[in-house]
C-alpha cells in the first residue's frame, strides 16, 4: 500500500459542488488514483448523448442481475457484469437531480429570474440529469436518477440488444449511438460538456452569481474518483486498447485549455453583453478584499486588469517542455501573447486579440493527436512533475485555480511513478504532500509564497530520490 492510499479520499466529491467551495477539493487528492481508463484512437466526433437522436429507454434495462446488476464480479467474464451496482451505490453521478431540490439550489433559480424549481429548469438539468427531448425518452426513462448509464455511454434502444451479442464489434455499436467512452479524446469532450461546458450548455458568470459554487475539474482525478466500474486487464487492453493515467490527464487538460479559448473567441458564448464573459477569468483577481495587494507583475499583465484563468494552460505548458521541448519556447511565446491580446489588446503584427485566441487554440489541437499517441514512459513522467514544480520559479501559480490544477496534477503523476517503482512512497514524500495540499484549505485565503515554499521542498524531496 502507499503513502496516498493510506490517506483516501473520504466522503462525496460530485455533491460539494453545491457546498463549501472552500473545503471541496482538500480531502480527496491523497487517495491512490492508481486506477486509469482505457486510451484508444479517437475517430471521428461522436454526438453527446445528450444530443444523440437516438432513444434512451432508461437504466433499468441495464440493472438485471444477469447484466450489469450483479452483486459482486463474475468469474470468468471479461466484464464484471456489475456496473450498475457500483454505480447505484456508490457514484455521486446518482444523486445529481436529487442536489437541485436543495434550498442552495432553489435560490440559484430564483435568483436567475425563473418560477419554475431548478428540477424544471433546463440549464440546471442537462448537467445535473440525463436530458433527452422528450419524443427521445422512452416509457422506463426516469430523470431523477441523474446521470445514469445512458448518460454517458449514450441512447441505448438501438445498440443494448446486440451490445453483447457474439461477433457484434464496438465500431458497429458506436454507430448505433453508443459513445466512445474508452477514446481519451471522446471522453474529456463528455467530462467536460458539463464540468466546463461546450456549445449546447456552459455554466455562465450569470449562473455563479446566481449562487453556483466555482467550478474546478480535472479529468484523470475526477475519474479515478467516480469510482470505477470496470477492471483493466489484458482482455480489456486487448478490447479497448492500452491506457496511461498520466496521457488521459494531459489531454483533459489539453481539450480544457482549448475550450475555454473557443468560448472566449465565441460570438455568442464568449460575451455577456458588453462585457466579456467573466466565468473564463480568473476568479480571484476580482473576488478578494481591496486591502488585499495580491496582483504580481507576471506575463505582462498590468495591474487592475482581469487576468484569463490561466490554470489548464499552466499544465499545458509543464507537459510541453516535458514532452515536447523543441516546441517549448514558441508554445510559451504563444500562451504570453494570449494573455495580452486578452487583458490589454496588445498584439504584434496588428492581429486582432481574438485572432491571438484562436490561433493557440489551433496550436493546442494540433497537440491533441501526438498527445494521444504519447508513450508517458516512468522517465517521460518524471520531467513532467519536475517540469510541474519548477512553474512556481515563475511566479506562475499566483492564483488558487493553477494551484489547484497542480496539486491533483502532482498527485497523479506521482501515483503512476510509485506504481512503476520509479518514485518511492517514503515519509518525507508523503509529509510533503500532506503539507502542499494545507495550502490549499481554504481559497480565499490562498498565499502563492506558501504554495511555492511547499513546492520547493517537495522538489527537494524528488530531488533526493533522483541522486539515489
Amino acid at each position: 500500500m502507499n503513502a496516498f492510499t493510506r490517506l483516501r479520499y473520504r466522503g462525496s466529491f460530485m455533491m460539494r459542488t453545491l457546498v463549501s467551495r472552500s473545503a471541496r477539493l482538500m480531502r480527496y487528492c491523497l487517495l491512490s488514483l492508481l486506477g486509469t481508463l482505457p486510451l484508444a484512437v479517437c475517430a471521428g466526433e461522436p454526438v453527446s448523448p445528450l444530443l444523440s437522436p437516438h432513444q434512451t429507454i432508461g437504466t433499468v434495462n441495464c440493472a438485471s442481475s444477469t447484466c450489469h446488476g450483479s452483486i459482486t464480479p463474475w468469474e470468468g467474464s471479461n466484464v464484471l457484469q456489475n456496473e450498475y451496482t457500483t454505480w447505484s451505490r456508490l457514484d455521486r453521478h446518482t444523486r445529481t437531480y436529487e442536489v437541485l431540490n436543495n434550498a442552495v439550489s432553489q435560490r440559484i433559480v430564483r435568483n436567475l429570474g425563473y418560477k419554475e424549481p431548478a428540477t424544471e429548469v433546463k440549464i440546471c438539468l442537462d448537467c445535473h440529469a440525463h436530458n433527452p427531448t422528450p419524443a427521445r425518452r422512452g416509457a422506463r426513462f426516469t430523470q431523477s436518477e441523474g446521470i445514469g448509464c445512458e448518460g454517458c455511454h449514450g441512447p441505448a434502444a438501438d445498440w443494448i440488444g446486440e451490445h453483447a451479442v457474439k461477433g457484434i464489434t464496438h465500431s458497429a455499436n458506436i454507430e448505433r449511438g453508443l459513445y466512445p467512452t474508452n477514446q481519451p479524446i471522446a471522453q474529456a469532450k463528455l467530462c467536460l460538456s458539463c464540468h466546463f461546458g461546450d456549445e449546447s450548455r456552459f455554466v455562465t458568470h450569470r449562473i455563479m452569481g446566481a449562487g453556483h459554487p466555482r467550478i474546478s475539474f480535472e479529468l484523470k482525478t475526477f475519474s479515478a474518483l467516480e469510482p470505477a466500474h470496470y477492471r483493466v486487464d489484458a482482455d480489456y487492453e486487448q478490447r479497448k486498447g492500452s491506457y496511461d493515467s498520466v496521457r488521459l490527464w494531459a489531454i483533459g487538460q489539453a481539450l480544457a485549455a482549448r475550450q475555454q479559448l473557443d468560448t472566449l473567441a465565441d460570438p455568442k458564448r464568449g460575451h455577456d453583453g458588453l462585457m466579456p464573459e467573466l466565468v473564463l477569468f480568473d476568479c480571484y483577481s476580482c473576488h478578494h478584499p481591496m486591502s488585499d495587494k495580491r496582483w504580481t507583475p507576471r506575463l505582462g499583465v498590468g495591474p487592475g486588469r482581469m487576468r484569463l484563468n490561466d490554470s489548464n494552460l499552466l499544465m499545458l505548458r509543464a507537459i510541453v517542455r516535458a514532452a515536447y521541448p523543441d516546441s517549448s519556447s514558441a508554445f510559451d511565446k504563444a500562451v504570453r501573447a494570449t494573455h495580452l491580446a486578452v487583458s490589454t489588446g496588445q498584439t504584434e503584427g496588428g492581429a486582432a486579440p481574438l485572432q491571438v485566441v484562436s490561433k493557440l487554440s489551433a496550436t493546442i489541437g494540433a497537440f491533441l493527436p501526438r498527445l494521444e499517441q504519447q508513450n508517458f514512459s516512468p522517465a517521460l513522467q518524471r520531467k513532467v512533475l519536475v517540469a510541474l514544480i519548477d512553474e512556481s520559479a515563475e511566479t506562475s501559480y499566483a492564483d488558487y485555480a493553477g494551484a489547484e490544477q497542480a496539486y491533483m496534477a502532482i498527485v497523479t503523476v506521482s501515483n503512476d511513478l510509485l506504481s512503476h517503482g520509479a518514485l518511492k512512497s517514503t515519509p518525507a514524500l508523503t509529509d510533503a504532500l500532506a503539507r502542499l495540499l494545507k495550502t490549499l484549505r481554504h481559497d480565499e485565503q490562498y498565499d502563492a509564497n506558501v504554495f511555492r515554499k511547499q513546492l520547493s521542498t517537495l522538489r527537494s524531496t524528488v530531488g533526493v530520490q533522483e541522486r539515489s
